[in-house]
């Protein structure tokens, strides 16, 4: 991406809307399935780093009673 510059928003929207209708179906279908992986990858990244803190002893398993009663201490 060297040399190109940054483009707004509304120019982006702008670029789209210039495309042909087949064109701006394939975009929106291409984002959703990048959105959906991004996704994926960020809560598969959060319950690893959950795994981890559990297993080092940093994180508590138990019922919600249980922590409202820690909580309450």
């Amino acid at each position: 991406m060297c040399g190109q510059r940054n483009i707004t928003f509304h120019e982006a929207l702008d670029i789209v809307e210039s495309l042909s209708e087949n064109q701006q179906e394939s975009i929106i279908d291409i984002l959703q399935h990048r959105l959906i992986e991004h996704k994926r990858e960020s809560l598969a990244k959060t319950i690893k780093e959950a795994r981890e803190q559990y297993s080092r002893g940093e994180i508590k398993k138990g019922a919600v009673d249980d922590l409202m009663k820690e909580i309450a201490e």
